[in-house]
This record gives structure tokens, C-alpha cells and sequence, in this order.
């Protein structure tokens, strides 16, 4: 498993306990406030972990396609459309 999985694997784990959290906290019926900044944080956490998976992606398989000229358009195809679903939400 690459460095870039690891990071994702281990961040989106703990976004999994943060949403554990965050249910326990609206069964409780917490400040909605709190329960409020809890899923802005949890959310973080996961852009953080998607964030991990492209850098993985970018650095083996688009860099493995370019070098090999092996889909290399493709794979660069894929990732605009990612970035535009990131950056034009």
C-alpha cells in the first residue's frame, strides 16, 4: 500500500469515529453549534483523504500512463474531470 492509501486509510478512519461522534452527539440533542463544527470537521477530514488518494494517483498510475505512453490521455482526461468537480462545485 502506497504512503499517499495510508494517509487516506488512516484519515478517513477517523473521520468514521468524528461521525460516530457527531450521531451520538444528535441522539444526545447537543447544541446544534457544536454538532455543527463537529461535521465541518469531519468533512475537512475526508477532502483530506480524497486529497491523499489523487496525490497517489497522480504520483503512480497517471505518471506510470505518461512514461509508458500507456493511456496517458486518458488518465489526465480523468483527472481534469475530477479537478472540475472539486473546483466547480
Amino acid at each position: 500500500m502506497s504512503e499517499e492509501r495510508k494517509k487516506a486509510l488512516q484519515l478517513l478512519k477517523t473521520a468514521r469515529g468524528q461521525i460516530d461522534g457527531i450521531i451520538k452527539m444528535i441522539e444526545e440533542d447537543r447544541y446544534c453549534i457544536d454538532v455543527s463544527n463537529q461535521i465541518l470537521a469531519s468533512q475537512s477530514l475526508v477532502k483530506k483523504a480524497n486529497l491523499e488518494v489523487l496525490k497517489g494517483h497522480l504520483n503512480h498510475c497517471v505518471k506510470e500512463a505518461c512514461t509508458s505512453d500507456n493511456n496517458a490521455d486518458a488518465k489526465i482526461k480523468e483527472i481534469n474531470s475530477i479537478l472540475e468537480k472539486i473546483i466547480c462545485k
